[in-house]
């Protein structure tokens, strides 16, 4: 049995990773990611979008203003812990993956600097005109 596959009993086929995809940092860290063959397929999904698995993700009490998720079998990961999840599954195939994995393996490094990174994406929301995923669009007068 691999490290990965001890870290992720629940490991399967298939993960979803629900992100902001009107986020411009959040976009670019999906289309880098590439993750070990232990998940055969990731599934990104814009939460902007909804679906089962967003619906799955709020209903387990996540808010995906705080954080993507990542859901593997049963077991939904966010913010912090998704980021260290995505860590510990991708490959050191190119230099992005190389350093996501060396910074956000460790779980106590993830919890601080997650903050960091979920500030930067609001200020790009906020420069952009671009509203966060829970705030509903209201009518103008």
């Amino acid at each position: 049995m691999s490290d990965t596959e001890r870290a992720f009993p629940e490991s399967s086929a298939e993960a979803w990773l629900v992100y902001d995809g009107e986020c411009p940092f959040c976009s670019a860290y999906v289309k880098y990611l590439r993750l070990q063959q232990t998940v055969v397929m990731l599934h990104l999904v814009n939460a902007r979008d909804g679906g089962p698995v967003v619906e799955q993700v709020k209903q387990a009490g996540f808010d995906l203003d705080d954080g993507m998720a990542l859901k593997i079998g049963d077991r939904i990961y966010h913010g912090a812990d998704c980021i260290h999840a995505l860590a510990l599954l991708s490959t050191p195939s190119n230099l992005f993956n190389r350093i996501n994995g060396r910074i956000f393996r460790f779980p106590a490094l993830a919890r601080r600097l997650y903050p960091v990174l979920r500030a930067g994406r609001n200020a790009a929301l906020r420069l952009l005109a671009r509203r966060k995923i829970g705030r509903a669009a209201r009518p103008r007068p």
